[in-house]
């Protein structure tokens, strides 16, 4: 049984930054993808940024040159570096990971997205 387990949300100022940390245990296998998504109240879910199963990294445009996406494969773990926060980074952050090489790409409609496992969620407030 996978389990994602996500780490190191909170509050901050405008312009602070945050980083996430998504620890994945019982994963089996070399070919998978994973991700960050978010998801403030009102809105749809969204693919921030993504790490292909090749390393191949993507982001959302609104993210783009803001955060940064990385994994330690060696402890498991994927991470998302977020700088120049802004208020409308407000959300539910969840990280999920795939059996698939190009299911967690990011900035796809929320239908593209059909992954095999989620975290339960780390709560990022941005304040003006």
């Amino acid at each position: 049984q996978v389990q994602l387990v996500e780490s190191g949300g909170g509050s901050v100022q405008a312009g602070g930054s945050l980083r996430l940390s998504c620890t994945a245990y019982g994963y089996t296998g070399s070919t998978y993808c994973m991700g960050w998504f978010r998801q403030a109240p009102g809105k749809e879910r969204e693919g921030v940024a993504g790490i292909d199963s090749d390393g191949s990294t993507s982001y959302a445009d609104s993210v783009k040159g803001r955060f940064t996406i990385s994994q330690d494969n060696a402890k498991n773990t994927l991470y998302l570096q977020m700088n120049s926060l802004k208020p409308e980074d407000t959300a539910m952050y969840y990280c999920a990971a795939d059996y698939s090489d190009f299911g967690c790409r990011a900035g796809r409609s929320p239908d593209y997205y059909k992954l095999d496992y989620w975290g339960q969620g780390t709560q990022v407030t941005v304040s003006s």
